[in-house]
């Protein structure tokens, strides 16, 4: 592994001493850094992008989730309300029965005799 290392440098070297070659390689090089950092700029916009999406969609699926929660609550605090208001009802339902079985008149009335 190391030969085949040492035989690419000694490669690269004896390119290196050429003038025009070693231009032309400055240039290569300089293209190539310059894609790549435009790449690197490419993905961490991609990557914002994307972890803006993310943040979206979780806003929206917590939204979601406390109105579930809310709901449920909301069910819950119903259920209480509607046991008070039932028992009111039979009381006021009791209470009128009650009074239904009453006579209107007693019987020393004016009108009864």
């Amino acid at each position: 592994m190391k030969r085949h290392i040492e035989t690419i440098g000694l490669v690269l070297k004896r390119i290196a001493e050429k003038a025009k070659v070693r231009k032309g390689m400055l240039t290569i090089f300089a293209i190539f850094f310059v894609v790549q950092i435009y790449f690197v700029r490419e993905l961490l916009a991609a990557e914002l992008l994307f972890g803006m999406g993310f943040a979206v969609f979780f806003c929206i699926a917590l939204t979601v989730y406390a109105l579930g929660a809310l709901g449920e609550r909301g069910l819950d605090f119903a259920e209480a309300g509607i046991r008070v208001i039932s028992n009111s009802a039979r009381r006021g339902y009791a209470s009128l029965e009650e009074t239904s079985r009453k006579p209107f008149r007693t019987p020393r009335s004016e009108s009864a005799q």
